[in-house]
């Protein structure tokens, strides 16, 4: 052996040594959030309620329970997040691993959970979009599957012969009929209380028909008062309507129009809106979500811009003069206030009917720790001065730039 061979491998058994002797110094240490000492900022008039620790990745689901608790589909963590009436943030459900378990709240695992719908009895239902499943998790945290069967497709039938194509929202009635969005298959379908599919609206082209469905990426459902279902369809961008019946009509937006013009419902615009929610009068909130805006379309047919600026940002004020950031899962509790899963924030938002808008939970950093809710005033400001560019945030691309080859909702649709 050559000199210099001897001296590689004497370095080489030094530096494996070196690594040996140091590994058992050094040791994984798990950090509670009760570890986490709470700031507080009571100063001034603009002083809000937020989660200073608790943080989350591209929220995109929200419901709340008849107790106000708060619930969100955390779509870049795998989790279900529950926000308590005391500003406890905490993980629900999930394991935070994407796959496909049913278990006991963290022992189950979902992949890219999107939207979310409650029951009077507090059992929440998922769109599992990463896993083509409608989950249901009971009160109690145990997660169970009530249709689909993680493969992609189109089929009627009953529970697991059933398949769904990217399920992207869900809303549930009070006979306990699950209503989803299917996104990759523009349709609605209806899942039964026994757990049988059928399909509710629209018409599945099996490529030989020149009949088209009237939705295109449906991304959103909701139920109104009336019992009509509405639906954001996303990349026609506008809410189409759905009657008791089955029948399907545009209610507000113009087809494949895109803007922000307020007004009356068919002459009002929309840039890719993906939620919609309804309070108890019958108003529908739409997550505008190109234009970082939140809509009010009320029982006259009338558009206004309830909430938002139109520039990328997370300033807590009133009205037009806030911001959001790829705003997405929409709800409303009996005050009228509307919750705001502001996706491309990493920050729940809440709307009261007057169009104050504040952050109740999350940082703006991508994360999942859970944490106290404390006060503490926001300051993220944006100065006028600044060229913003709308350029989603790193990773989050696959949900709200449109025209992204990874875009979550505006799916090259192949039965179109």
């Amino acid at each position: 052996m050559k000199p210099h061979q001897i001296k590689h491998l004497v370095y080489t058994a030094l530096l494996f040594c070196a690594i040996v002797f140091a590994f058992p110094s050094c040791k994984n240490e798990w950090i509670s959030p009760g570890n986490v000492t709470p700031i507080i900022d009571t100063g001034g008039s603009t002083t809000t309620k937020v989660d200073s620790s608790a943080t989350f990745n591209s929220p995109t689901g929200i419901v709340l329970d008849a107790s106000g608790n708060i619930y969100v589909a955390d779509w870049g963590n795998n989790l279900i997040r529950e926000i308590s009436t005391t500003g406890a943030v905490t993980t629900f459900a999930g394991s935070g691993f994407a796959g496909y378990n049913d278990a006991m709240d963290t022992l189950a695992s979902f992949t890219m959970p999107t939207g979310l719908a409650i029951d009077p009895q507090g059992n929440i239902f998922v769109a599992d979009a990463g896993n083509n499943l409608i989950r249901e998790i009971n009160p109690s945290g145990s997660v169970t599957t009530i249709a689909g069967s993680d493969t992609t497709g189109y089929a009627d039938g009953l529970d697991s012969a059933a398949i769904f194509f990217n399920p992207l929202g869900v809303a549930v009635d009070a006979n306990d009929n699950v209503y989803v969005a299917d996104a990759g298959n523009n349709l609605i379908r209806l899942v039964a209380p026994g757990g049988n599919v059928s399909t509710f609206a629209g018409m599945f082209n099996t490529g030989s028909s020149t009949t088209l469905s009237p939705f295109n990426n449906p991304t959103s459902v909701c139920i109104a008062p009336s019992g009509n279902l509405y639906v954001t369809n996303y990349l026609d961008d506008d809410i189409l309507q759905v009657s008791h019946s089955g029948a399907v009509s545009t209610f507000a937006g113009q087809d494949t129009v895109q803007g922000s013009a307020n007004g009356p419902a068919l002459s009002a615009t929309f840039y890719y809106p993906n939620s919609i929610a309804a309070d108890a009068n019958g108003n529908l909130y739409v997550s505008d979500g190109v234009n970082n805006i939140i809509r009010k379309i009320d029982v006259n047919g009338n558009v206004s811009t309830f909430a938002g600026s139109g520039v990328p940002g997370a300033i807590d004020s009133t009205g037009v003069n806030a911001s959001f950031n790829g705003p997405a899962g929409l709800a409303v509790d009996a005050a009228g206030n509307v919750f705001v899963a502001d996706a491309n924030n990493n920050e729940i938002r809440k709307i009261t009917p007057a169009g104050v808008v504040t952050t109740i939970a999350g940082t703006g950093v991508q994360g999942s720790k859970n944490g106290i809710a404390v006060a503490h005033r926001n300051r993220r400001v944006l100065k006028p001065k600044l060229k913003l560019k709308i350029v989603p945030k790193s990773g989050l691309d696959r949900i709200y730039k449109p025209r992204a080859r990874r875009n979550r909702f505006a799916l090259r649709n192949l039965h179109r």
